[in-house]
């Protein structure tokens, strides 16, 4: 057997070897990744790696399966791994920062593998870095009655629990006062047009309202969106009331749906850019008698869309159809990753807080950005 070969048969063993993290990719956890940094000793998936090209300085990467690798460096790979490396790297990273998983968008991938390896910012001997608290800074936010995006300033009051945007730049008026209690932001790329679209999301008089904002430069935003979380964790921690969820049911309704991975929540809306949503169900874990399935309950039959799911909380089921077979599957298939995904402390006191707003019966629908049915 050749170098080469023996050299990629003991990689391919390492990325299987039980206790060392390997076979998933030690920055968003995708399976089977085919790539490693080999100046820090970590298996990564492609798209990561595309990000570690970025900085050399700091990472090289190279195909496991494809490129040629030396003994000492397959010996680096050994005395190294996911797990040893992440508790380096990730030794304190703080409970109001997301962590991003697979399925996320790059900007959020980019940021925290930045901050990790360039910025060193979750290392156990490193700075401490102190909550974000308060924040003020320029958005583009999308107009409400038209496309255009138009440059706002937003403050957010972390002692105080608000987040205010002022539609002059030297404004003393702020055009919305929004609560940190009824506050929400998730990324939403596509649907926004934009790497860095941001969605935020508060309740206002009843109903739910959207904003939708982005920033050019990729850490400014994601920063944002962590100082969001973090004045969040501190509202929750300090108090969450409970809300009554709703039994109501009605006949097959066509909705659109986007599900919140970060946090756990399936919203949905009759029109995609609509400025308020209409209803939204929270997503626990199996452990805690979450799950779905892809089928409708005896005597359940959609109106038109006949590919159906199902998805049972605790309080109740909730049935959906689909379009077509195959957004069945990939509606299932993300909703059964966020199952999967262990609860944090954040997803823990939103669940308890009760955001979850009344959702009608069942359903169709899409994620993201697309549509579901549902009754």
């Amino acid at each position: 057997m050749s170098d080469r070969e023996r050299n990629k048969k003991r990689l391919l063993e390492l990325l299987q070897t039980a206790g060392t993290g390997n076979a998933h990719c030690a920055d968003c956890g995708a399976p089977d990744p085919d790539w490693a940094s080999y100046k820090l000793g970590i298996f990564i998936c492609l798209n990561c790696s595309g990000v570690h090209r970025n900085f050399p300085d700091i990472s090289k990467v190279k195909s496991v399966r494809l490129d040629f690798w030396e003994d000492s460096t397959v010996e680096f790979m050994t005395r190294n791994g996911n797990l040893r490396v992440k508790a380096k790297y990730e030794a304190r990273v703080p409970a109001f920062y997301y962590i991003p998983q697979a399925n996320d968008c790059l900007v959020l991938k980019e940021q925290w593998i930045r901050a990790k390896y360039e910025r060193q910012e979750f290392m156990a001997d490193g700075k401490t870095i102190p909550p974000p608290g308060n924040r003020e800074g320029f958005l583009w936010k999308r107009g409400r009655d038209n496309a255009q995006f138009l440059r706002r300033r937003f403050v957010l009051l972390s002692k105080e629990g608000l987040l205010k945007y002022y539609t002059k730049e030297e404004g003393k008026y702020p055009k919305a006062v929004i609560s940190i209690k009824d506050l929400n932001a998730t990324f939403q790329t596509e649907k926004i047009g934009n790497p860095h679209g941001l969605q935020i999301t508060y309740r206002k008089e009843g109903h739910t309202r959207n904003l939708f904002v982005y920033h050019e430069s990729g850490k400014e935003i994601v920063d944002w969106f962590n100082a969001l979380r973090a004045a969040r964790l501190q509202y929750l921690k300090l108090t969450f009331p409970e809300l009554p969820e709703s039994e109501q049911r009605e006949p097959f309704k066509k909705r659109w749906f986007a599900l919140d991975s970060q946090e756990r929540r399936l919203l949905y809306y009759k029109n995609p850019l609509d400025a308020f949503e209409q209803g939204q169900v929270f997503i626990g874990s199996k452990e805690q008698g979450y799950d779905v399935s892809d089928d409708l309950p005896k005597g359940i039959r959609g109106n038109h869309w006949k590919a159906g799911l199902t998805i049972v909380t605790p309080q109740r089921k909730f049935v959906f159809t689909c379009p077509t077979e195959k957004e069945q599957r990939e509606w299932l298939r993300s909703l059964r990753d966020v199952l999967s995904c262990p609860m944090t402390p954040l997803n823990l006191l939103s669940k308890t807080q009760g955001l979850g707003f009344a959702l009608l019966a069942k359903g169709r629908g899409q994620k993201g950005a697309s549509s579901l049915g549902f009754s």
